[in-house]
């Protein structure tokens, strides 16, 4: 107690918290939430970055991976590349090559970047080892750490390509590269026998520079490098800086939403401490009379109040931080997980920044009520004691009263009137309350219907697929940015890892036209294809008939309706710079089609493209799976059982849809809202039941007038709900528009942090009914914080109350 005196002072203090029991616990309990919430906020800004800055300087990545030519550039040229201007540290040159293997069942995985290392150090891009050991002879193979899984482990083959005489590799290790030079490793030997005409032998090489933290920087030292060499020799580079922006955009799309809450957090813990503070020094008058008239000053008075306020503030910090590190657990977890080895916690700067700004934010709050005790005369005070103002509210009684409504509700909402202030910091409550409800059911709304655009075939009652797995692997990862992911049958490399038998498509497709019931149908698959213009594969969905109804949500232009149509993804425009109604060059196999932009769509799936076009424009591509639509009245489940007994012999099978959960950062993020919507309105309830605490304390000699003349213990209810009441509904009406903006300006901002627009859908989430109900939900906070102190005040005994003063 050294900080705020000893002695006498001391035991002021402590008085004036043991007392206040109500109060201190308001104090404690919203400067913990707000503190919580503003931990978990600062957290995920952190993890925005941090995770693959802290990995990236961890294994001195690469700012520049560079593919060159070996037949016009050799071995000794590009290492003196590595002594270009700008040049800091080099590495290679390294064999690489694109392949694409195949599991031990026949399904093909992604094209692979294979590399030539004979370890994974070096001076730059050291490879983090994850799980295994280093690929030391020809046979082996170290994969990326994302492939990792029950299908894919330490021991487990697959094979160089789809051919009865491609090489097989026997997976040894796993690992993780921060930026992302590779997605497989083996020994130079093994890249040089596995490179054929089709995928050539590269030159890689690994560059980091004095200064690359610009695209204009990373630009200047690539013209450097080509410079360097002879014309043509460099095929192509990949910056650090795609490769950063990429891994970011999954913690990114989670600081808005969680910076939203935390303001009203802290805004919330700002009015209710003033409020408290305010409330302690209305209803002390007496109290502080006689501290001035046994000796303590003006400043001694204002440290015992401001003290007052910071111990159970210091308490509800201390808590707060313990809480806000929980709560970011699960959401750095995910982060963590993509980088391997690397450690995440929420920085210690956060945990030290947020506690001791919130001891300022609750210093000042408590500052200005406090001085006003300190200001206050000594016979003043002691004269007037608790009572209001003279004549404060008689005005709102007198035009309150002719309403024809009973006496104790047009008694009680009056009261307001008596103490302004008050009846503000209630109000002020209720509305961010409310706003934070309003806000938090428009994001999981929107959410929810993220998940659901992102997997359009649940919405046909039926799968029907070309091949009956034996057994079932587990379904693909969620992508980047939040997409849900789930099984899809329709995705040979994400689908079920072992086919004995493939259905022939026309013979599937027969049976579901023979089908009784069925409705309408559409096939699909998804491949890989190229485009020109961009590196590397790009994952294609095509579609066989009309898919209109298992289309992606569009930001502009329409869905494909016939052959020589595409459409792209957003990233897709950026990295082609192009635009709807231009032309792309797309290869599948051996098969080019040249198709214009039609439409642009909705993807959350992070740096991987997807392209959706007609299966007509390549006539190698055949369905493996028909998404079907039963007639009303069918039974989803009868109709696939039916179907199921015509193909299975063929080696097909059907199966009925079920929605997906959510998952990955989808699921979080809607636990998190909800979580922090509950922290957010409980502060206001606390709000409300301080205010209203002291409201009853302060008029409990006119409570026990008016049942001494005959109020009832349910009149006596209705005398204090009724004031809150009205004021939760005022604040419903303010709180609920304010909360559809707050999701109107946060879910774009969203959006832009994983590299997207958001369709209507998306964003027009709010039914009439709900915005009637949310604003209703005003008057329930109110009401749920004030039925503590109206039962209190409804069972007082009138002597008791009588004898208060």
């Amino acid at each position: 107690m050294s900080l705020f005196g000893t002695g006498a002072m001391g035991r002021v203090v402590r008085s004036g918290v043991a007392r206040r029991r109500v109060q201190t616990v308001v104090i404690a309990v919203a400067t913990m939430m707000a503190v919580a919430s503003a931990v978990v906020a600062g957290s995920l800004m952190v993890a925005a970055a941090a995770p693959f800055d802290h990995a990236f300087g961890k294994q001195q990545g690469a700012h520049i991976t560079a593919q060159f030519d070996p037949a016009k550039v050799g071995a000794a040229q590009l290492a003196a590349s590595g002594r270009v201007a700008g040049v800091t540290a080099s590495a290679g040159p390294y064999p690489s090559t694109t392949f694409r293997p195949v599991d031990r069942t026949g399904f093909p995985l992604p094209t692979l970047t294979l590399v030539g290392r004979s370890g994974p150090d070096g001076d730059v891009d050291r490879v983090d080892l994850k799980s295994g050991r280093w690929a030391h002879k020809p046979g082996e193979i170290v994969l990326d750490a994302s492939f990792e899984g029950p299908a894919l482990g330490i021991g487990a083959t697959v094979k160089a390509a789809d051919t009865a005489s491609a090489p097989i590799l026997s997976i040894v290790g796993f690992a993780v590269s921060a930026g992302e030079t590779a997605d497989a490793w083996a020994t130079p030997a093994q890249v040089d026998a596995l490179a054929s005409e089709g995928n050539p032998l590269t030159s890689q090489m690994l560059y980091r520079f004095d200064s690359a933290s610009t695209k204009e920087q990373v630009l200047a030292h690539r013209k450097r490098l080509a410079a360097a060499v002879e014309p043509g020799a460099l095929l192509g580079t990949q910056s650090w800086l795609d490769t950063k922006r990429a891994a970011d955009q999954g913690a990114a799309a989670t600081v808005p939403f969680v910076m939203a809450f935390g303001v009203l957090g802290i805004v919330m813990s700002v009015i209710n401490v003033s409020s408290v503070i305010s409330g302690a020094v209305g209803t002390s008058l007496r109290r502080i009379g006689i501290l001035k008239a046994i000796g303590f000053t003006p400043r001694e008075v204002v440290r015992a109040y401001v003290a007052q306020a910071l111990i159970p503030a210091g308490v509800g910090i201390a808590l707060g931080v313990v809480l806000g590190n929980l709560l970011a657990v699960p959401l750095l977890a995910d982060t963590e997980a993509a980088y391997g080895a690397v450690s995440l916690s929420t920085a210690w700067w956060v945990d030290v920044t947020v506690p001791a700004g919130a001891l300022v934010i609750v210093g000042l709050a408590a500052l200005v009520p406090a001085l006003r005790a300190g200001r206050l005369r000594t016979v003043e005070a002691i004269a007037v004691g608790r009572s209001p103002r003279t004549g404060r509210g008689r005005w709102a009684h007198r035009a309150l009263g002719p309403l024809p409504l009973p006496r104790p509700v047009t008694y009680g909402l009056a009261t307001p009137f008596t103490h302004p202030v008050r009846a503000l910091a209630v109000l002020l409550a209720v509305v961010f309350g409310t706003v934070a409800a309003t806000f938090a059911l428009g994001l999981t709304s929107s959410l929810t219907a993220i998940g659901t655009s992102q997997d359009p075939e649940i919405r046909a009652a039926v799968t029907v697929t070309t091949t009956k797995p034996n057994g079932v692997a587990p379904p693909p990862p969620p992508p980047p940015g939040g997409g849900v992911a789930g099984p899809s049958p329709v995705d040979g490399s994400a689908a079920s890892r072992s086919a004995p038998r493939v259905a022939d498509p026309a013979k599937v497709r027969s049976a579901i036209t023979s089908q009784v019931g069925t409705g309408s149908y559409y096939g699909k698959t998804r491949t890989e294809v190229t485009v020109a213009g961009i590196s590397g594969s790009v994952r294609a969905s095509l579609y066989e008939g009309d898919s209109r109804s298992g289309s992606y949500e569009l930001l502009s232009g329409h869905w494909i309706t016939g052959r020589g149509q595409v459409v792209v993804p957003t990233r897709f425009l950026e990295r082609s710079s192009s635009k709807i109604g231009d032309t792309v060059r797309v290869t599948h196999e051996k098969e080019t089609a040249d198709l214009r932009i039609v439409g642009e769509s909705f993807d959350t799936s992070g740096s991987e493209l997807e392209i959706h076009a007609d299966m007509a424009d390549f006539a190698s591509a055949v369905p493996s799976a028909f998404l079907v639509e039963v007639k009303s009245g069918v039974s989803a489940d009868e109709y696939a059982r039916k179907v199921a007994a015509v193909i299975e012999p063929l080696g097909g099978g059907a199966t009925t849809n079920a929605p997906s959960g959510q998952e990955g950062v989808i699921l979080v993020m809607s636990a998190m809202a909800v979580l922090l919507t509950l922290m957010v309105v409980s502060v206001a309830g606390l709000g409300v039941l301080n205010s209203v605490v002291l409201d009853t304390r302060e008029r409990i000699h006119d409570l026990g007038v008016c049942k001494a003349i005959g109020m009832s213990p349910r009149q006596t209810m209705s005398l204090v709900l009724a004031p809150v009441s009205a004021i939760g509904a005022i604040g419903g009406l303010m709180g609920v528009p304010a909360g559809c903006a707050l999701h109107g300006f946060v879910m774009p901002v969203m959006g832009r942090a994983v590299g997207t627009g958001l369709p209507s859908p998306v964003l027009d989430v709010y039914a009439p009914v709900q915005l009637l109900l949310l604003g209703l939900g005003g008057v329930v906070i109110a009401v749920l914080g004030a039925l503590v102190p109206a039962g209190w005040a409804a069972r007082a005994r009138t002597a008791t109350a009588l004898r208060t003063e």
